[in-house]
């Protein structure tokens, strides 16, 4: 998990995850209270490659990262 600071000033953790067809995404958290969760998919062939693509971006590589992130959507469980 990787925590950075948006242009904005809010603070995010951002960690790969998985999507049921399969799709490896980049999931963004929001630290502060009243954010939404967010995704955005990444070109990575598999869960550790993934974790390396994010390990490889810096911070304003995670911030173009999330202004292409779209809400996750969350199904019931």
């Amino acid at each position: 998990m990787r925590s950075f600071l948006d242009g904005d000033g809010r603070r995010w953790d951002v960690v790969a995850g998985r999507e049921s067809w399969g799709g490896i995404v980049a999931i963004f958290l929001p630290r502060e209270e009243g954010g939404h969760i967010l995704e955005a998919p990444l070109d990575a062939a598999g869960y550790a490659a993934a974790n390396e693509e994010l390990d490889a971006l810096d911070e304003e590589g995670l911030k173009g990262l999330l202004e292409r992130a779209r809400p996750k959507e969350l199904g019931a469980c």
